[in-house]
């Protein structure tokens, strides 16, 4: 019988095994697949207050050769045998990719695809610095100042530590927090419940490529304890619902990552074009099975609203969960079935208010919510709203959902709200200067761009240098 793994807590970066243990069960089968040590949030309060060690072990590190360990632990993360738990235990990358599809939901095709972007991200991590940094000399990261442009430059840190609340959504979410290490910053973390396995081998990863042990804290806890990490830590990044980072709302010392309300907007000069569309319009609803902020939820169009939404229920109504290992999975499982049965009743309540109608249903076999495979699965919803302001036009959820809304060009950007991508399919040079200065708007893409297509060296979604660091003003004697 193979042994059940238990995760230790870091405690910068030295291993704990607290009394106080979790499991982390396979969604399908009730199967543990480990036990996780749970830190009560005194521990996280006493190791914070020898935090500067940890930081004091990056700092004698330069830039460069953070960068070089980022390399590193990309292609170790994404190819290697790394340390998981106790007692020598390894776990190769094909058992983390079964092992997180069978806690998580996500089909072994998306997890592979995440394990790609992360690798991605730590391979180009100078690309990703030099966009977060607008193209600083590296060398004014290890000194703390310089010169830019000809000007002098000075950056001091605001925190001691980044602090992490994570979720369980997807492991790509991981690459916002990995510019932190290059930074010279410590990262206290809450892994998400479901979903330790992604930065447990990440921090493995970055350990065996040489960068010191001290500066990963990972911390499953309760509220509580994340309460404390986000309070503690001067900066610090959660991730949840709306109820959840509203919360955080205002609070300067944490970027919150909610829902994205991402959106497709057609112009009036390519309406008439919108069948060319539909395949982007797809990709950016169903991708990684819907569960990313940047997948579209809404898609606004002058006209024809009514015929898009058929012609993407014809498409993606009857799209079906499929076995985790087959490579054309699409759908995600619910390591939690009582929120797909949450989001199932919350659209059909919804649908009651009269001004929209689900344009899958008639191409879908079955219902939306179904059992299969082992696992509790939303298949895809895409509903047609006769105005903005109804319940459905701009909604977001952990499936492939999306509204599709009419709505008069010159009304649309007074209508979209705080929208984290937005793809404006336009060659109208007046609205693509209204949206150019649009404060609403995170990450804008001109043209058809899918809203799953993002550029490393831009940050969607905040600036970690920016967050991490501040810049004053300098005078030095000559």
């Amino acid at each position: 019988m193979k042994a059940i793994p238990h995760l230790p807590c870091l405690r910068l970066g030295k291993p704990y095994r607290s009394l106080n243990q979790s499991e982390v069960i396979d969604y399908r089968s009730g199967e543990i697949r480990a036990t996780l040590s749970q830190i009560n949030p005194g521990i996280i309060r006493k190791d914070l207050t020898k935090i500067n060690s940890a930081r004091d072990a990056l700092q004698k590190f330069s830039t460069t050769e953070l960068l070089n360990i980022c390399k590193k632990a990309g292609d170790s993360f994404l190819h290697d045998h790394l340390p998981l738990g106790e007692n020598g235990a390894l776990q190769g990358p094909r058992d983390y990719v079964d092992t997180l599809s069978s806690t998580s939901g996500l089909p072994h095709v998306m997890v592979r695809k995440n394990m790609e972007k992360i690798h991605f991200a730590l391979s180009n991590m100078k690309l990703i610095l030099n966009g977060l940094t607008r193209g600083l000399d590296l060398e004014v990261l290890d000194l703390g100042y310089g010169e830019q442009s000809g000007s002098p430059v000075c950056f001091h840190p605001t925190t001691k530590a980044l602090g992490l609340v994570m979720p369980s959504n997807s492991p790509a979410v991981n690459s916002l927090w990995l510019p932190a290490i290059p930074l010279k910053m410590p990262v206290i973390m809450k892994p998400g419940k479901d979903e330790p396995w992604t930065p447990f081998r990440l921090m493995q990863a970055f350990i065996s490529a040489g960068c010191p042990a001290e500066a990963f804290g990972f911390y499953p806890t309760d509220h509580e304890g994340a309460a404390d990490i986000l309070r503690l830590c001067d900066r610090a990044l959660i991730f949840g619902d709306k109820s959840t980072t509203d919360q955080y709302a205002g609070n300067p010392g944490v970027q919150v990552h909610g829902p994205g309300f991402s959106k497709i907007l057609i112009g009036d000069d390519e309406i008439e074009n919108w069948p060319d569309y539909i395949d982007l319009m797809i990709s950016s609803i169903s991708e990684n099975g819907g569960r990313s902020c940047i997948n579209a939820s809404a898609i606004l169009v002058p006209k024809y609203a009514r015929e898009i939404a058929d012609a993407l229920g014809q498409k993606l109504g009857p799209v079906q969960p499929l076995p985790m290992d087959d490579e054309g999975a699409v759908l995600s499982g619910f390591a939690n079935p009582k929120m797909a049965e949450w989001i199932d009743s919350a659209i059909e309540e919804d649908l009651r208010v009269p001004g929209a109608y689900e344009a899958t249903a008639p191409y879908r076999d079955g219902t939306r919510l179904v059992q299969t495979e082992g696992g509790v699965y939303l298949r895809p919803t895409i509903v047609a709203c006769d105005s903005i302001d109804h319940p459905l036009a701009n909604r977001e959820f952990l499936c492939p959902f999306a509204s599709v809304v009419e709505v008069p060009q010159a009304q649309m950007l007074d209508c979209i709200g705080p929208t984290l991508v937005v793809s404006a399919i336009t060659k109208d040079e007046s609205f693509k200067r209204e949206l150019l200065i649009d404060s609403r708007i995170e990450r804008l893409n001109i043209g058809p761009i899918p809203t799953m297509k993002i550029s490393w060296d831009q940050p969607h979604e905040g600036n970690l240098f920016e967050f991490l660091y501040k810049r004053r003003s300098i005078g030095m004697a000559a």
